[in-house]
């Protein structure tokens, strides 16, 4: 019984997160020789000040970004 974990900051919508594990599971099941049944994704979750890269939060990142691009996402 395969299990995928994907970590990844908050802000997809269900959509996205449906397509996202419906993508996984076709893939092992196309490469590794099982049933989608038997495939279990765990989808984890952070707020973007809960995670850091190079020293530095998401959240203070994005905010960097926005104000040095004049705003949007």
């Amino acid at each position: 019984m395969p299990i995928v974990g994907v970590k990844m900051l908050t802000g997809r919508t269900p959509e996205q997160k449906r397509a996202l594990v419906r993508e996984i599971t076709d893939a092992l099941v196309r490469t590794i020789d099982t049933t989608a049944d038997q495939v279990n994704v765990l989808i984890e979750e952070y707020e973007p000040d809960h995670w850091a890269f190079g020293g530095e939060f998401f959240s203070d990142r994005r905010a960097r970004t926005t104000s040095t691009h004049g705003g949007g996402k």
